[in-house]
């Protein structure tokens, strides 16, 4: 019965948000019992028919082996960021440094949220600001040495076309080509 939307005079109830609103409104009260159970499904019955959400694409596919071959390379370079940045933290003196501006090739706003995402996550690398209408990212890089800016190019040209490849739209991974 998964994906069952009943439509009373005429409008969509999805009954997964149905049962997750009467959920919230049974931990609001406090206590299980029929009365606030019925209630929950009754307000959120209510509440969705009155107020649907728009439907949205968030502009993701997720290709099950490729996402997991991120996972295992994203895991692997966190590993070996994070080696990195002890490593300066446990030498004496400040380690270097820089801001650095870096191209994207993407012009998706879902993908471009998942590589800043990606690239804050990981240690030493820092998304100060996001220019989607140019395509561009502003990142602080630590630890690093050599020239920074070719060196964040490569590392987040690479890290796009990772997570483009396992989470993008057709026409997502054909902008990258």
């Amino acid at each position: 019965m998964k994906g069952f939307v009943p439509r009373p005079f005429g409008r969509p109830v999805p009954l997964e948000l149905v049962v997750w609103l009467a959920l919230i409104w049974v931990m609001l009260w406090g206590e299980v019992s029929v009365g606030t159970v019925l209630g929950g499904l009754l307000t959120g019955a209510i509440t969705t028919w009155l107020l649907p959400l728009p439907a949205l694409d968030p502009g993701i596919r997720i290709r099950p082996l490729k996402a997991a071959s991120f996972l295992l390379w994203f895991t692997a370079d966190l590993v070996n960021s994070t080696a990195r940045v002890v490593l300066w933290v446990l030498r004496t003196g400040s380690p270097p440094s820089g801001i650095v501006q870096v191209r994207l090739r993407t012009s998706s706003e879902s993908m471009m949220m998942m590589i800043m995402v990606a690239v804050s996550t990981v240690p030493g690398s820092l998304v100060l600001e996001a220019h989607p209408d140019r395509r561009e990212l502003v990142l602080h890089v630590l630890g690093r040495t050599g020239d920074l800016t070719s060196l964040a190019q490569r590392d987040v040209s690479g890290l796009e076309s990772r997570i483009v490849s396992a989470f993008g739209t057709r026409a997502d991974r054909e902008e990258l080509r």
